[in-house]
């Protein structure tokens, strides 16, 4: 067992702006997790957000690290990298959680390496740490209805039928991560991934 921490890291753009923005869905997983964990996050000198807990109790608790980067989602890659060299962080105790436009909406996959699949935050993440391994929780937004561009749809907040079930699908995206720390890939795919 490893013992240094699993770093959690909520993709997403900076500012109030883009707060409630369906890009920034895995910063809200980060605020849930916070939120359960009664845990605020603070400034970090690696240009991050971070928060720290313990998952689970005793000697065999998971030392958890929460963050988001301070810079917008393509550039996420640098000051997540310097996060990692922090407390020197393998990029395989490095779960990434994403909006993902290929999956329905409130669905969540989880799943290690792979394909950027045209996302900036992914794209950013994998040349900063020089390979995929990292663990991803793809958060699903489903695609826009009709001609509305994907870039200008992932910048919009939830639709008003989306939002009655947010509260719940960020709940099961941290839920998710917590499941990935403690149970591993398989059981957590098996049980989450609908």
């Amino acid at each position: 067992m490893s013992t240094s921490p699993w770093i959690i890291v909520g993709l997403g753009n900076p500012g109030e702006q883009y707060e409630a923005t369906r890009h920034n869905v895995g910063q809200m997983v980060i605020d849930e997790l916070a939120k359960r964990h009664n845990v605020k996050l603070s400034t970090h000198k690696s240009r991050t957000d971070i928060a720290a807990y313990k998952l689970g109790v005793g000697v065999d608790a998971f030392s958890v690290i929460l963050s988001k980067s301070k810079s917008y989602m393509n550039e996420s890659g640098g000051p997540i990298k310097a996060l990692a060299n922090f407390y020197s962080v393998e990029p395989q105790q490095v779960i990434v959680l994403h909006d993902e436009l290929d999956i329905p909406f409130a669905a969540i996959r989880s799943k290690i390496a792979g394909g950027d699949n045209g996302h900036n935050g992914l794209k950013s993440l994998t040349s900063a740490f020089g390979t995929a391994e990292y663990y991803r929780v793809r958060l699903g937004i489903g695609r826009p209805m009709g001609q509305q561009d994907p870039a200008d749809f992932v910048l919009k907040q939830f639709s008003k039928e989306e939002k009655k079930d947010l509260g719940e699908f960020l709940d099961r995206g941290a839920d998710v991560v917590e499941s990935l720390i403690s149970k591993g890939l398989d059981f957590t795919q098996s049980r989450f991934n609908g």
